[in-house]
């Protein structure tokens, strides 16, 4: 996996502070360049009845991306601070992350509970669901250590890429891997064999990285969500990242509402690495 050059982006919220540690390690210990990303968004309206807010909203948040940006040159890591105005943040961002090259997105999550879109928030939810870059999500008390990696595969070709980044970083770091595939209770044997399959080829390419990789099949019970046989699971193995592919650069309507991926990232309480598929 190249991390040569990480695109962090915060809110200077307690809720981007996993993201902003995490981003710092992942930076160090890969020798990537660490962009550091606010993007204010904007409202016409408000800026024009409250005059000069926008400079002070600026001021304050550059200081606390030089905060930021200090704890990373402590840490020898290159580092620069963008700070942008925009009434669609996630586009912004998806647009800085392809204009500098970098091959991930870092962002934090909101609580882990509300409705669908305050799950992750919506700035969040609308990044992974449009950009073609990696996104990582990282709640607020997460750790990246990388011991236990836990890769979710659903036997599409979007796992597939998934599988290959998972395989990739146990490879690099030395963790633990792990993989899942949920079937539900009224699975046809294809779908059952098209997952046990998927499995097999995760097995096969972990061994050929000389790699040893734990496998389940979980065929889900009535009444259990596909997302809490995954969240269980990676509970039990303790894992610190949970890896899942993405449908391409989808709308929030197909991808995230309702979808296996969006609860995943809502409600996990290790980060959880969204990796694209080329369209």
């Amino acid at each position: 996996m190249k991390l040569s050059k990480l695109l962090l982006t915060t809110d200077c919220s307690p809720f981007s502070s996993g993201a902003e540690r995490e981003a710092i390690n992942l930076a160090k210990r890969f020798n990537s360049e660490l962009y550091i990303l606010s993007v204010i968004e904007t409202n016409p309206e408000f800026t024009a009845l409250a005059p000069g807010i926008l400079e002070k909203i600026e001021e304050k948040t550059r200081n606390l991306l030089n905060e930021i940006r200090q704890r990373a040159e402590k840490e020898g890591i290159r580092s620069e601070i963008v700070i942008r105005e925009s009434d669609m943040p996630h586009k912004l961002i998806i647009d800085e992350a392809q204009k500098r090259r970098c091959e991930i997105i870092i962002m934090g999550r909101r609580g882990r509970t509300g409705i669908t879109r305050l799950l992750m928030g919506s700035v969040t939810a609308r990044t992974v669901g449009h950009s073609p870059v990696n996104v990582l999500i990282v709640p607020r008390a997460a750790k990246i250590e990388f011991k236990n990696i836990v890769i979710a595969t659903d036997a599409s070709r979007f796992s597939e890429a998934a599988q290959q980044e998972a395989i990739q970083l146990a490879h690099d770091t030395g963790a633990n891997l792990y993989a899942i595939a949920v079937t539900r209770p009224d699975a046809t044997l294809e779908r059952i064999k098209e997952s046990e399959d998927a499995l097999m080829r995760i097995n096969s390419d972990s061994q050929k990285e000389g790699i040893k990789v734990e496998t389940e099949l979980v065929k889900n019970r009535p009444h259990e969500r596909i997302y809490e046989a995954i969240l269980e699971y990676a509970k039990r193995r303790n894992a610190d990242l949970i890896v899942l592919g993405s449908h391409g650069r989808t709308g929030l309507t197909r991808l995230l509402i309702g979808s296996v991926a969006e609860r995943v990232i809502g409600h996990a309480e290790c980060a959880v690495l969204v990796v694209k598929t080329p369209t």
